[in-house]
């Protein structure tokens, strides 16, 4: 019988990924013109729309078995603007530009921070684990800060002129702080856990979808801050249990 030949694979595929990947730093350079006119809450859907192409660029490369150095690097390049700079921006124009200096300090620290995260990612990306990272990744400050934005229509007036813009200020703090701690987050890539309870997991995705699809600009937020308290609670989790082994293993060799 003779072996089926693989049909060669059109040059275009191998293009496709990077081009995600552009369409993501193309939104995100949208969104900071629209930051610099003002206009803070097209910036924010543009994050939010970064973010979800950011996911596919990486998704389509491994479907299609286009994976490459080059576009390791174009797409950390595309997130420091999406994710680092855009954010940044945004936010210091929105927030803390009547705080100064430590305004400032706050902006560019949260585009260092981002820019270190990356740079780390990168390095460890072949020996890291796969069921969690290590720093918060910079998706996911820039999309809470997104969501803030499109959050504050809910807060009432009188405290947008006082507590939004301390509270706006120290999330920028902490969440620069988190991305280059060595804080744990679930990163949702270890597929075992949906595989062995698919119809839960399944359930689970269609009902925060539609709680989430009812009052997306109020939940958006609800969520990302979650995540970023999941992180110290994932730690804290993981490190309790690996000193409790580590002290029965030492139980053990004593008595042993």
């Amino acid at each position: 019988m003779a072996k089926e030949k693989k049909l060669p694979r059109h040059k275009s595929v191998y293009l496709l990924p990077n081009l995600l990947t552009t369409t993501s730093l193309f939104i995100g350079f949208l969104g900071l013109t629209w930051a610099i006119k003002g206009d803070y809450t097209s910036c924010a859907l543009c994050i939010l729309a970064s973010c979800v192409f950011d996911g596919l660029d990486g998704k389509v490369a491994r479907l299609t078995g286009t994976t490459s150095e080059f576009g390791v690097q174009l797409d950390s390049l595309a997130d420091l603007v999406a994710f680092g700079v855009v954010p940044a921006t945004m936010t210091y124009l929105w927030m803390l530009e009547g705080y100064g200096r430590l305004g400032l300090m706050a902006a560019f620290l949260f585009m260092a921070c981002g820019a270190l995260r990356l740079a780390r990612f990168n390095v460890q990306a072949s020996t890291g684990s796969k069921k969690h990272f290590v720093g918060l990744p910079i998706p996911g400050a820039a999309c809470t800060l997104a969501t803030l934005v499109l959050f504050a229509e809910y807060i009432p007036a009188s405290y947008t002129q006082t507590v939004l813009p301390i509270s706006a200020l120290v999330l920028v703090y902490v969440l620069s702080f988190f991305m280059v701690s060595t804080i744990r987050f679930y990163s949702f890539k270890e597929i075992s856990t949906f595989k062995a309870h698919p119809f839960s997991w399944m359930v689970t995705a269609i009902l925060v979808f539609s709680l989430v699809a009812s009052r997306p600009k109020f939940l958006g937020f609800i969520i990302f801050l979650g995540y970023l308290i999941s992180g110290p609670i994932y730690t804290l989790f993981l490190l309790s249990r690996r000193g409790s082994k580590r002290l029965l293993r030492d139980d053990s060799e004593e008595l042993g």
